[in-house]
């Protein structure tokens, strides 16, 4: 029998977030590109929250439109709310979280893909890895259909041997009753591909006119809209926004969670998956936490198109009449009637200390892995995952080398960084916690930390670029110019200081050192700043923090010097550790599984102490000097030889 035969140069599985990510980047590097997906209908699906950003996802979610991705583009032309998060903070955790229209996110995205050149949308089950001599040289379908190509890219989601639950209710579908993916996981296994099983869940969709909003608190959107693109004239998100709303839990809903703890899927063993700790279920909550007499409830519009409201923070599988009981007990939600219920779902993904740091599984050359299906939880976490997947995927192609961001750099190297160094026996979910140089990571310096690099890769155009250089041209000479500017104590500068409940001066301050006062800023001091030129509101935003966290930012950049002399320190994948003599057995075991590419890499290893590193750095030197010893000898006898 003659079955179907194509070639393109990338195949990428999946189209959620990261397969969307990873095929864009592909496409627009200009290779022939095809992505499969068990539904077109789930192109950039949000089966969860519809919501992109916050906290520390805000910070992905621009790094990665730094860098030349569509997710912060997606967002700013499709959002109904929009608000930048913990700004009674200092700047390294302000984060930007912006609800979607869910319907709207998924057709905009799907638009986006039909007219990018290079790029073949293609609705089938990939069934098999097609692999010879460790090398991926093609994929096939449950059709039997063959893909050959030089490189894939397995975004497969929540979507490989799927099932969701509710009570004593299983099905083997995908989020959403959507087909499940049955087939690839036993050729993985066959090539050698550890697999997880995990967890996760969502609350119920609700019937918005069944619910007294009169009992719960209006959340608004911020009054000026900050874009999630660099790209996004901020203007043009500038519109009315739809309000959200929050309501809480009570004694009574835990009583009845607790009541029908029995009837719940999690804690009678009928669900095998590790969930996640951070985004953990209602019963799961009220369990763990029996001293918190309330917690958090959003109520959350699915978009403009449609009545569905979404209960954040209520996510479940308990069954059908527990959790009409469970919502009908809070505020607001008395009357309520549910769309859809909430449920539970299980899925297969990888181990992922099994990928290199560029996301190419070290057992099978040419396949790359992204998002949910490498262990970890978000549309964000996912997007970003894609998108290095799928470029490393496109430089593997072309020759070129691979692109690693390292923990100093971004929340991407951060996140890439603990899912192929740590142990992750739950969904890996971005917190602002997790990156040791988060005040140099910031969400409103992404662009000049990484839009340079998107210029490298080729997924940020010239015009792009040469914006950037100008905007790091006008910070700069705009923190010189404050820092030069003297103000003498005069009557006017004394009544604005008495005014803004400022100290007044004693002798002549610099701009640079009034900004630094926790009571004025950058705008205040327009009022007594002459000699101030026209600048846009990021930059005068970054001269502001430059300016007010110039110490604690330099303090942080010796930090990453010292990181980074740990990262030089390359290690060779073939070392043999048994070698080294004072190395504990678990750190021993652990360095050959892992084979880190270098000693700051090990020290993050799980199970690798800093005491062994100790020894490890010890033998390393002993080594080296034992080769300059031998090369000396060699050396000397040489020179009596050609004597």
């Amino acid at each position: 029998m003659a079955y179907l035969e194509e070639t393109y140069e990338i195949v990428v599985v999946g189209a959620g977030h990261a397969g969307c990510e990873a095929a864009l980047a592909c496409a627009r590097l200009g290779l022939q590109t095809i992505m499969f997906t068990v539904s077109v209908d789930s192109i950039a699906l949000m089966p969860c929250n519809p919501n992109i950003g916050g906290s520390s996802k805000g910070h992905l979610v621009r790094e990665l439109d730094a860098l030349g991705g569509e997710m912060g583009k997606n967002i700013d032309k499709t959002f109904i709310q929009s608000k930048m998060l913990n700004q009674s903070k200092g700047p390294a955790v302000h984060s930007l979280r912006a609800q979607a229209d869910k319907q709207d996110y998924s057709r905009e995205m799907r638009k986006t893909l039909e007219s990018t050149e290079n790029l073949t949308i293609r609705q089938a089950e990939v069934s098999e890895i097609i692999v010879e001599e460790g090398v991926l040289t093609g994929v096939k379908t449950v059709s039997g259909a063959v893909y050959h190509c030089k490189a894939a890219v397995l975004a497969t989601g929540t979507y490989l041997r799927a099932r969701c639950i509710y009570g004593d209710v299983s099905n083997a579908t995908g989020p959403n009753g959507l087909q499940a993916a049955n087939h690839l996981t036993d050729s993985l296994k066959a090539n050698g591909i550890e697999m997880f099983r995990f967890k996760t869940g969502t609350p119920a969709r609700v019937d918005k006119r069944s619910i007294d909003f009169s009992k719960m608190e209006e959340q608004f959107g911020d009054e000026r809209v900050v874009p999630f693109s660099f790209s996004t004239d901020p203007e043009t998100v500038q519109k009315e926004q739809i309000s959200c709303w929050l309501t809480y839990t009570n004694e009574k809903t835990h009583q009845i969670i607790r009541e029908n703890l029995d009837r719940s899927p999690l804690f009678s063993g009928v669900i095998e998956g590790t969930g996640p700790r951070y985004c953990p279920s209602v019963e799961d909550k009220v369990v763990k936490f029996p001293d918190k007499n309330r917690h958090q409830v959003f109520v959350e519009p699915e978009g403009l198109y449609t009545n569905e409201m979404y209960l954040g923070g209520m996510s479940s599988s308990l069954p059908e009449d527990v959790q009409y009981a469970m919502y009908r007990s809070v505020a607001g939600l008395e009357n309520v009637k549910i769309v859809r219920n909430a449920y539970a779902i299980e899925y297969d993904c990888i181990n992922a200390r099994q990928l290199k740091a560029t996301l190419e599984f070290k057992a099978v050359s040419g396949l790359f892995s992204g998002g949910q299906f490498n262990g970890s939880s978000g549309y964000e976490e996912a997007a970003v995952q894609g998108f290095m997947a799928g470029v490393n995927a496109a430089m593997k192609v072309l020759g070129r080398e691979p692109y690693i961001l390292d923990r100093s750099q971004a929340y991407i190297g951060v996140l890439i960084d603990d899912l192929v160094t740590k142990e992750n026996h739950e969904p890996y979910r971005m917190m602002t916690s997790r990156a040791e140089y988060r005040l140099l990571l910031r969400q409103d310096n992404a662009d000049l930390r990484l839009m340079g690099i998107g210029h490298e890769i080729g997924l940020i155009s010239d015009e792009q670029y040469e914006g950037l250089l100008k905007k790091e041209t006008a910070i700069e000479k705009e923190v010189k110019r404050l820092e030069h500017t003297t103000i003498g104590a005069t009557s006017q500068v004394q009544a604005f200081l008495e005014e803004h409940g400022s100290t007044p001066l004693k002798s002549g301050s610099t701009l640079a050192e009034l900004v630094k006062r926790p009571e004025l800023g950058y705008d205040a001091l327009k009022e007594i700043d002459g000699e101030r030129p026209p600048l846009s509101w990021d930059v005068r935003q970054q001269v502001e923090i430059n300016i007010k966290y110039e110490g604690y930012i330099r303090r942080q950049r010796q930090q990453v010097a010292q990181y980074k002399k740990l990262e030089r320190r390359k290690l060779d994948v073939h070392f043999d550790y048994s070698q080294v003599k004072g190395l504990r057995k678990e750190a021993m075991q652990k360095l050959d599984l892992y084979k880190p590419m270098s000693i700051g890499q090990a020290s993050r290893i799980s199970g690798v102490s800093p005491a062994d590193i100790s020894v490890l750095l010890v033998y390393l030197e002993q080594m080296r000097d034992k080769r300059r010893e031998e090369d000396h000898h060699t050396g000397e006898n040489n020179g009596e030889r050609i004597k």
